[in-house]
C-alpha cells in the first residue's frame, strides 16, 4: 500500500491552500540558494569518486520517465540538470591537485 502525503510528512491539499505565495524578495534569496547549492554539489562531485559519479548518473536515469510512462517535463529537465552538475564537476577534476 502506498504511503499517504501525511504519511509522508507532505503537506495535505487543504495545507498547501494556505501557504502564501512568495514574494519578489523571497524569490530572489531562493534563486540565490540554488545557485550556491548548485556551485557546492559540483565541488563535491569535482573531488567525488568514480563511483560516486555513477551513481548520480544512475539516480539521475531513474527519475526519467521509463518507456510507456508520462513524460513529466520537470522530472525530465530535473534529470538532465543531474546529468550537467556531474559533467560540470568534471573540468574541475581535472584541474585538481594531486
Amino acid at each position: 500500500m502506498e504511503p499517504t502525503h501525511t504519511q509522508r510528512g507532505l503537506p495535505s491539499s487543504a495545507e498547501l491552500s494556505h501557504v502564501p505565495s512568495l514574494t519578489d524578495a523571497e524569490l530572489i534569496h531562493l534563486r540565490i540558494r540554488v545557485i550556491a547549492l548548485e556551485n557546492m554539489v559540483i565541488a563535491l562531485l569535482a573531488q567525488a569518486s568514480n563511483e560516486q559519479l555513477e551513481l548520480a548518473r544512475d539516480m539521475a536515469t531513474y527519475i526519467f520517465p521509463r518507456p510507456g510512462f508520462t513524460e513529466h517535463p520537470l522530472t525530465v529537465h530535473a534529470s538532465h540538470q543531474m546529468i550537467d552538475l556531474v559533467e560540470r564537476a568534471q573540468h574541475f577534476r581535472s584541474t585538481l591537485p594531486a
